[in-house]
């Protein structure tokens, strides 16, 4: 006996939208799974700090003292520092230096007669690379209000996207606190320690949490347009 009409596409049709909606339930499932087991693995790693791994002082390894690794490693035979044939990663002078400090001879090294610098017939030149001073710059944006002398109405200005308190951080110090705090693992205490010691910075915490929390809701939409491409892939095979 044939099924009545229209029941075999039904169920078909029930089957499709169900599979669909598990493979989501899937994909978010498998998200939730990765999150934990970064946290999981971020929070052992903080517990097997000791003072062979870590700046922590031998004291705070308390009576169980942390046994020594030896390496796993076996000798090769070969000397140790660079091979023969490796191109290496030598210093090489610029032709274009950002800052150029001109020194002149005072006096004459034989008769001490007083040297000018239109007396120069060559020179010789070293090169020091270094990092400039870390300093934090403050940039203040100013938004007028102009008198529209027609029909004598008011306008301002608006402020750049993302400027929207009286007094906040740039976008490069939270990109900074963010890079060290969840790439480098670098504890909250001592981050703040850092932006201290490096630019007089006072972050507590809080702020650092914050920060963090922003970035994550700014990639917010982009993971889920990512999550919805992969469970539209996953539902149409």
């Amino acid at each position: 006996m044939e099924p009545a009409s229209g029941l075999p596409e039904q169920r078909t049709g029930n089957e499709a939208t169900i599979i669909a909606a598990l493979r989501v339930e899937n994909a978010a499932l498998k998200e939730a799974l990765a999150a934990s087991n970064a946290l999981v693995a971020a929070l052992e790693r903080r517990l097997g700090l000791n003072s062979q791994n870590s700046g922590k002082p031998p004291s705070s390894d308390g009576l169980k003292k942390a046994p020594r690794v030896k390496s796993l490693r076996e000798p090769s035979g070969k000397k140790p520092g660079g091979q023969k044939g490796h191109p290496g990663e030598t210093l090489r002078r610029v032709e274009n230096p950002d800052v150029i400090i001109n020194h002149y001879p005072k006096a004459c090294a034989k008769c001490d007669v007083r040297l000018t610098p239109d007396m120069t017939t060559d020179y010789s030149a070293r090169q020091v690379i270094d990092v400039p001073e870390p300093k934090v710059v403050v940039t203040e944006h100013r938004a007028y209000s102009c008198l529209c002398q027609n029909c004598d109405s008011k306008t301002s200005a608006a402020f750049p996207a993302g400027v929207t308190a009286p007094i906040q951080y740039g976008a490069r110090i939270c990109a900074f606190v963010v890079y060290l705090l969840n790439y480098h693992f670098l504890p909250e205490d001592r981050l703040a320690e850092l932006m201290s010691d490096l630019f007089g910075l006072k972050l507590v915490p809080a702020t650092i949490a914050r920060m963090s929390a922003a970035c994550v809701q700014g990639f917010r939409d982009f993971a889920d347009a990512v999550r919805q491409r992969v469970a539209g892939r996953g539902s149409s095979t």
